[in-house]
């Protein structure tokens, strides 16, 4: 799935905010049958929803303002002596970079994409020389707080500010061949500065401070919304995003389906970690084949009748209790492959004879959980 969308995942889903590994905790998540588990950058155990981000936030920006200042590099040390005058890609990762200046980027007059992830950059000092011919910048996880410096990057298609300081979107929206914008775990409270960015494909604005959707409305060509991890209450905002075909917004308040109902090109929703109780507003979505339900407290699965090319259900950790409505609900959707009910009551309370059950009343799936299914025998 992650080769399908494109440039995404930039990385491993398995590396958690802190950058460590936890493969024992991805394992045991929803995936669908291709192994991604629905995020492009997150962990699950970052989107956990439950604890108070405001408290949180407050705690963290009072950490950054007391820490002690990063390692700098030797200011005589060239980087980028093994590279080629005439290199195209140029990546330095965990180089304790600070200042873009000594980097002396002007010597490569063909430079197209630059990576410069896990650094030390507070501010982004591209040479004039080389800005107008950038395709591709990533500055994921440095000490950027403030969003400028790429007057001259008109020719900017993918920009990852991803894992930094950032409050405000401001001084982006004359790029306008943007594809891919990226800034995940910042501190944006508001949606904003993107209104002349019609070319956009896939914007990332997961685990940050956003409260509402908002000033989407000239993004129409849009495919891939991720707003996991947020403070969101209603699902408002997105009526013109008539090519959307992602919509992430696991780990908000949302207490409804309401609002998608415009979004008839919708092929992935991931909606998990809410306060959802009741699956509706559904009707016009006929286009989902992959939907997560996750770890809301909904109790039954009636609203899922218009999806007839349902593929993968992901509804763990639920209230779902009845194995008769589960055969009611999705007996019909002949496409199904994969469901996950693994933490409903209908599983814990009959745990050995859980997935015999769900075949029992789901002939044509192919994976229950985790787990692939063997189609030449039964499960004892």
């Amino acid at each position: 799935m992650a080769d399908e969308l494109g440039k995404a995942p930039r990385i491993d889903p398995a590396v958690d905010a802190a950058g460590e590994t936890h493969n024992a905790e991805i394992k045991k998540g929803p995936r669908d049958s291709k192994g991604w588990d629905g995020k492009l950058r997150m962990d699950k155990s970052v989107l956990v929803n439950g604890k108070d981000q405001d408290a949180e936030s407050e705690a963290d920006d009072a950490s950054e303002d007391e820490g002690p200042p990063p390692e700098q590099l030797p200011a005589d040390e060239d980087l980028l002596e093994d590279y080629p005058e005439d290199e195209e890609d140029i990546e330095l990762v965990h180089m304790r970079v600070s200042n873009m200046a000594a980097l002396r980027l002007e010597r490569f007059k063909k430079l197209k994409r630059l990576g410069l992830r896990q650094n030390q950059i507070t501010n982004v000092d591209i040479p004039e020389d080389i800005a107008p011919q950038l395709e591709d910048l990533d500055f994921y996880d440095n000490l950027i707080s403030h969003v400028k410096g790429f007057d001259a990057c008109k020719e900017l298609v993918l920009l990852d500010l991803s894992f930094n300081k950032i409050k405000h979107i401001k001084r982006i929206n004359h790029l306008a061949k943007l594809k891919d914008l990226f800034f995940v775990q910042n501190k944006i409270s508001t949606i904003e500065g993107l209104e002349g960015l019609t070319n956009l494909r896939q914007v990332e604005l997961g685990a940050n401070r956003i409260r509402e959707i908002q000033n989407l409305e000239t993004l129409t060509g849009l495919e891939q919304l991720w707003l996991g991890k947020n403070k969101i209450t209603e699902l408002k905002g997105l009526d013109t995003l008539a090519n959307l075909k992602i919509l992430s917004i696991q780990s908000n308040r949302l207490t409804s389906f309401a609002g998608l109902s415009k979004l008839k090109n919708l092929e992935e929703l991931y909606i998990s970690h809410n306060a959802i109780n009741e699956i509706a507003h559904l009707e016009e979505n006929t286009n989902l084949r992959v939907v997560d339900i996750s770890s809301n407290p909904i109790q039954h699965l009636k609203g899922l009748e218009s999806l007839e090319h349902l593929q993968e259900f992901w509804a763990s950790n639920c209230q779902l209790g009845d194995f008769n409505e589960v055969e009611k609900q999705l007996k019909d959707k002949e496409e199904l492959e994969t469901v996950y009910f693994e933490g409903n009551p209908l599983q814990k309370s009959q745990p050995v004879l859980y997935r015999n059950k769900v075949r029992l009343a789901l002939p044509q799936i192919r994976q229950i959980d985790a787990s692939k299914l063997n189609a030449s025998r039964p499960e004892i």
